[in-house]
């Protein structure tokens, strides 16, 4: 079973999204969960009034979609042009070469 190189390179590249699009999710969700123990921690040593989880991490889950999904996008907007990049100067150069012979 043969598979060509653009469909293994079309498949590489949404790889490369998908992990591309976890790790910037996870950590943008990570520093939220870091920033509201910080602040929790400020608070309770202060005396101040219970800071709710939610109040940090709600934005953060969003800001964190959008910017993986961003990430994704343009990886895979780079990599499918990319692709056709290629893919039209392999047929030129072997359609070139062709001829000359």
């Amino acid at each position: 079973m043969s598979v060509s190189r653009t469909r293994v390179a079309f498949w590489l590249w949404i790889v490369f999204a998908v992990v591309v699009w976890n790790v910037v999710f996870d950590r943008v969700i990570v520093n939220a969960g870091r920033r509201y123990i910080e602040i929790a921690t400020a608070a309770a040593e202060s005396n101040q009034p219970y800071v709710n989880i939610e109040d940090t991490m709600r934005p953060a889950r969003a800001r964190a979609l959008w910017l993986a999904t961003a990430s994704a996008g343009v990886i895979l907007v780079v990599g499918f042009v990319a692709l056709r990049y290629f893919k039209r100067m392999s047929s030129k150069n072997f359609s070139a070469r062709g001829s000359l012979d």
